[in-house]
């Protein structure tokens, strides 16, 4: 894939960086297992990749959601954003629904996936599955999350697990438009970090750690007070045994491992050296205070970006024009492809 674009302001081909997307939803708070398995790694990649980081708001939607909590929701995602080290000198912060093309590229796209492919979709199984009501937007959304992706021409994603299924009918859905018409979207490949921790949750060491977990003692989200952190820490699960080491059977330990590891630098072998012989409480003491000091600056950032809305305000501006510009190209080049006449100016 050939990462040479048309800059906005010649017709001159230049090379530029690949271009990297990731969104996330403005439907609660932003937790541990964002920051340490996300977005430090995304921090890591705005000086080698042309970034788009979306707060996808269109997305939240599919599922209930008071209209005030979402609005409020969209803008503490940014200053989260921002605090947790997103740049928005080095990257394009978005919101999903300012941008002309994403529900019009959505569209062109739906057109040409099967509704069977849909239908197999992991969320939408599931929810029928246990007899749920299941909205159009269920059924329909994983084509607006390709239309996300390749409304950018995307070369990278980075995707959980759960996500993989998503990216693989976005290239699906890029690699038939371009049999159907011409080559015109890349086909994006999924971004796996070479570091990058899997935080899972402090109640259920099986699954992800998460905001739509029912059980919330067991997530950490970056606005939780240090007491808060501290008291769900403590009360994490742990293992039968007393041994502190990262091994299969023993995943809650593992799990607190790993965040100790990812808090301080520290590999896992030094610290399962130094917490030989020592109890469950002090490990977990430690552990604690590791988060704790961890996201003290990224809490101090937050609340002073939250104190100045405007700022705020105006980082949402600058990224969606940017974002915009790119946006209408693809747009308009899908457009004349699908044979839509040319609308007067």
């Amino acid at each position: 894939m050939s990462a040479d674009v048309k800059s906005s302001d010649s017709e001159a081909a230049v090379p530029t960086r690949k271009v990297l997307l990731t969104c996330v939803q403005p439907s609660g708070g932003f937790h541990l297992g964002n920051y340490l398995g996300a977005v430090l790694n995304w921090r890591r990649m705005q000086d080698d990749y042309e970034c788009y980081f979306g707060v996808v708001d269109m997305h939240a939607i599919t599922q209930p959601i008071e209209p005030a909590k979402l609005r409020a929701s969209t803008l503490e995602l940014v200053a989260w954003y921002i605090a947790s080290g997103l740049e928005p000198a080095k990257a394009h912060i978005f919101v999903q629904s300012h941008i002309i093309g994403h529900t019009e590229l959505a569209w062109v796209l739906g057109c040409l996936c099967p509704v069977g492919q849909l239908e197999r979709m992991t969320q939408y199984k599931d929810k029928v599955a246990r007899h749920e009501s299941v909205g159009a937007g269920i059924l329909n959304y994983p084509v607006l999350m390709a239309a996300d992706i390749l409304l950018y021409n995307a070369h990278a994603v980075p995707v959980g697990e759960d996500q993989k299924q998503h990216l693989e009918l976005a290239r699906d859905l890029a690699e038939k438009f371009n049999r159907t018409y011409s080559p015109t979207f890349n086909v994006p490949e999924p971004f796996i970090p070479k570091t990058g921790a899997r935080i899972m949750s402090l109640a259920d060491p099986a699954k992800k750690m998460s905001k739509s977990d029912e059980d919330q003692s067991g997530t950490l989200y970056l606005g939780d007070t240090s007491a808060v952190l501290r008291k769900k820490i403590m009360s994490a699960v742990t293992d039968s045994g007393s041994e502190i080491t990262a091994r299969a059977d023993k995943p809650g330990v593992t799990n607190l491992l790993h965040i100790l590891s990812a808090c301080t630098g520290r590999a896992l072998p030094s610290l399962e050296a130094e917490f030989a012989g020592k109890g469950y409480g002090d490990f977990k003491s430690a552990v604690a205070e590791a988060v704790v000091a961890t996201l003290e600056s990224v809490q101090k950032k937050y609340a002073e970006l939250m104190a100045n809305k405007d700022h705020l305000l105006d980082v949402i501006k600058t990224g969606d024009e940017a974002t915009q510009k790119t946006a209408y190209k693809t747009l308009a080049k899908v457009y004349r492809k699908v044979g839509f006449l040319e609308r007067s100016r």
